[in-house]
């Protein structure tokens, strides 16, 4: 029985024990489970906290996007207004220029009618016949003078004796009819003069004095200097007469001249004022002057190292895509998307003469007494300056983007959307050469590709930034350039001199190539 009491009282105290372990266990995990609730209390208050301010953010971005679409419709409506303005002050320009244009017609037809009148009355005049052998008859109207020799009516009879005798007679019928075919000679000149913008005088049109002239041109073979120069792409590149001046146009809407010193291009100063983006830039034959022209209608004429645009040729109605000036002082011809070529008379600042072509022009060069465009119908044609009509139609093979003309006018360059260049012989219309290149891409059509000024060789940049030469005569692709330019080379130029080449690219870089 004791035995018994005792192996009880063990296993009591055992129970004890145990419970005891419980106990402390159960009061831990009492604590635990309040940390938990009290954790779990925090985290809803968080998540609380988290949806309030989700709230109160979807409703600032909810107010924000109200705001966005306000002003949305406020800049619609600024846009619109813009346009109605631009419209409006392009309205306004060209009845300016028509304006202008029926002022100076005006002016000139009561100027002719003057001259006309006075030829007229000093035709009635009575005209004494001199002694000499030969009577001379001029007729003057503000610098122009016609010289005409009369023949000579008064004939020597010699007499048996040898004496000579005068016949004196009096001739005003031919007097008045050399007079009347004089009137209708200076009245031509005049319609001539009129239709073109030219004087009247003792030289017919004032041409530069000194084109600079290449004898040898070097290949260039490594890029010298390389720039970003333009806040977007450069659609432009031009050099000046005397090689050391360079012009660059972008679609930033300026134009900046750069010297070439030492084989490095630096700043010479910014021309300002274009307002579109900048689409060809050309220097004149004196180096005094540029032009652009640009995608707001209009070309615009710089007096070089003058930075604000000294006149605007306003009267295109779509984008101007070439823009230039011709041999003659004071003219100009530019090309545009809305189907027209137009003439310039630069002294007086307005369109002398507009020709209506059935498609885009993208480029033209002008000869002595020839304008040749290019056009989106694959085609190129050729004006004669003194006749208002197309004198030659020469097809070629996808949409012209460029042309060159050579220095002696003698061949064509012409730069096209089917990735080739041709070389047409103006003197029978024929095309000489066609060049292509594996790799080589037009990459817009706006690419511009040139001779060299000793013609000996043709240049033209790639799609994959490349610039590609060919040898005029042989047809070989003599070099293709690589490096510098990682887009699509837009255009390229050649210095009168020879010994440079500038190429220009759609990520804004101008590289100088020697």
């Amino acid at each position: 029985m004791a035995y018994q009491v005792v192996e009880k009282s063990a296993a009591l105290c055992a129970l004890e024990s145990k419970l005891e372990e419980q106990q402390s266990r159960l009061a831990a995990l009492e604590a635990s489970v309040a940390q938990l609730q009290e954790a779990r209390t925090q985290q809803v208050q968080q998540v609380d906290a988290r949806r309030a301010r989700n709230a109160a953010q979807l409703a600032a971005y909810e107010a924000l996007r109200a705001h966005a679409r306000l002003q949305e419709a406020a800049l619609r409506k600024m846009e619109e207004e813009a346009r109605d303005l631009l419209e409006q002050l392009v309205q306004r320009k060209v009845r300016a220029a028509a304006e202008r244009n029926q002022r100076f017609e005006r002016r000139e037809r009561a100027k002719q009618a003057r001259v006309s009148q006075e030829l007229k009355k000093a035709a009635k005049r009575t005209v004494s016949i001199s002694e000499s052998p030969d009577t001379i008859v001029s007729v003057t109207k503000e610098g122009a003078e016609i010289t005409l020799a009369l023949p000579a009516e008064t004939q020597f009879l010699e007499s048996e004796t040898g004496e000579k005798w005068k016949r004196p007679f009096r001739s005003a019928s031919a007097t008045s009819l050399t007079l009347s075919h004089c009137v209708d000679v200076v009245k031509g000149l005049l319609d001539f003069k009129k239709r073109r913008g030219h004087s009247i005088g003792g030289v017919s049109e004032q041409r530069y004095h000194s084109i600079p002239v290449c004898v040898v041109a070097r290949l260039p073979t490594w890029a010298q200097d390389v720039l970003d120069a333009h806040l977007s792409e450069v659609n432009a590149v031009r050099f000046g007469p005397s090689s050391s001046l360079l012009a660059t146009g972008g679609a930033d809407r300026l134009i900046h001249l750069w010297n070439v010193v030492g084989g490095r291009l630096e700043a010479n100063h910014t021309l300002e004022g274009a307002g579109g983006s900048i689409t060809s830039v050309d220097f004149d034959p004196s180096g005094s002057q540029i032009l652009a022209a640009t995608y707001n209608q209009a070309a615009q004429l710089w007096k070089v190292g003058e930075a604000q645009s000294k006149e605007t040729l306003s009267g295109h109605t779509d984008k101007v895509t070439a823009a230039k000036f011709k041999l003659t002082r004071h003219q100009a011809v530019t090309g545009s998307r809305d189907r027209t070529v137009k003439e310039w008379d630069l002294s007086r600042v307005y369109c002398s003469r507009t020709i209506n072509v059935l498609s885009y022009c993208n480029d033209v060069v002008c000869g002595d007494h020839v304008i040749i465009s290019g056009h989106n119908d694959q085609k190129i044609r050729f004006w004669d300056s003194r006749v208002p009509r197309c004198i030659q139609v020469i097809p070629v093979q996808g949409r012209v983007t460029s042309l060159s003309l050579s220095h002696d006018q003698l061949h064509l360059l012409s730069c096209s959307r089917d990735d080739t260049l041709k070389v047409i012989d103006l003197r029978v219309s024929n095309i000489r050469q066609v060049f292509s290149a594996d790799g080589f891409k037009c990459g817009s059509d706006w690419t511009k590709a040139v001779f060299s000024p000793d013609r000996s060789y043709a240049l033209a940049g790639s799609l994959d930034g490349a610039l590609y030469i060919w040898h005029v005569n042989t047809g070989r692709l003599e070099n293709s350039l690589r490096g510098p330019h990682c887009a699509a080379v837009n255009a390229v130029a050649w210095c009168c001199s020879g010994s440079h080449v500038v190429s220009v690219d759609q990520a804004r870089k101008v590289v100088l190539w020697h």
